[in-house]
């Protein structure tokens, strides 16, 4: 089977990875849960490329798992916001989430990076917790405290992201003042040229044709 008729199978998760089984989209979600809704936000905290960035938002839109809102008309910039549909990935995240919290994930501690509890219980959500209120589960029915080294990670995250991209800016800006400075030059050596009696060309031959009409006026007369 291909990737791309993963989508017409009658397996319900096969058809639920051909929308969501992209790695990139789940980090997106995750980041649209945090209250992290522009572009360049997403961008930083997730290592993706404008390019992928952008596909991945306008699959999500034409899926109907996210919605974008104007936070600004001019110049034209969105926030992104998860429909219903998206936000029922919350118990996907979740569910990701304590997998790697109850077998101990990268970090072989299963140290939680966000502790969570429900907001009407308010016991603690970990990697053996289940939702015994029958309600499809949501992260805006918790509580959140992010811990300080996840919080250390994405501010350093965030610093590399746009050190990087002022690093990129910087060599066209320093190509405008050598091409500024290239013309100022020109101009000075021009007027230093009119200052020591050697006449620009355009000059010269403006005044050469009043001189040649002077003396046919003469022969005829």
């Amino acid at each position: 089977m291909s990737w791309g008729s993963v989508s017409e199978s009658f397996c319900n998760i096969a058809r639920s990875l051909s929308v969501v089984g992209d790695r990139w989209t789940l980090l997106i979600m995750r980041e649209i849960s945090l209250k992290v809704r522009r572009f360049e936000e997403i961008q930083a905290q997730t290592g993706m490329s404008s390019h992928l960035l952008a596909t991945r938002l306008r699959r999500l839109e034409e899926d109907k798992i996210i919605e974008r809102r104007v936070y600004s008309a001019r110049p034209l910039r969105h926030e992104y916001f998860a429909t219903p549909k998206g936000k029922d990935l919350d118990a996907v995240m979740l569910a990701l989430r304590n997998w790697d919290l109850r077998w101990g994930g990268s970090d072989g501690n299963g140290a939680a990076a966000v502790e969570l509890a429900d907001k009407k219980t308010g016991k603690p959500i970990d990697g053996l917790w289940h939702n015994e209120s029958g309600e499809t589960f949501s992260f805006s029915n918790t509580t959140s405290v992010m811990s300080a080294a996840w919080k250390a990670e994405r501010e350093a995250n965030a610093a590399a992201f746009y050190a990087a991209k002022r690093a990129t800016s910087s060599p066209s800006t320093s190509s405008r003042s050598k091409t500024q400075a290239s013309k100022k030059a020109a101009g000075r050596k021009a007027a230093s040229k009119t200052a020591l009696g050697q006449p620009a060309k355009r000059k010269f031959a403006a005044t050469a044709v009043p001189t040649r009409k002077s003396k046919s006026r003469a022969i005829s007369k």
